[in-house]
């Protein structure tokens, strides 16, 4: 098996911006402002911008709170 090389700065920046606009899509579609939402999640308004624009590092716990708050689900998918 071949070592795959490290995936750059560049891919991973584009991957978080993705889950970050798909949060945000999923937030408008149900009604919520930025405000709105961090409060019934409990977390800064801030945190909430940060996730939407790919600029925070999201974690699987985090994720998992935004799939609770905002009723979808998410899941690995191998190609």
């Amino acid at each position: 098996m071949t070592k795959k090389a490290r995936p750059t700065d560049e891919h991973i920046r584009k991957y978080r911006e993705e889950i970050g606009e798909t949060i945000r899509s999923f937030r408008e579609k149900r009604g919520y402002s930025q405000d709105e939402l961090a409060e019934i999640m409990d977390v800064h308004r801030s945190t909430i911008s940060k996730v939407e624009t790919g600029k925070f590092s999201i974690t699987v716990d985090y994720l998992t709170r935004f799939a609770w708050y905002l009723d979808f689900k998410f899941s690995v998918i191998e190609k």
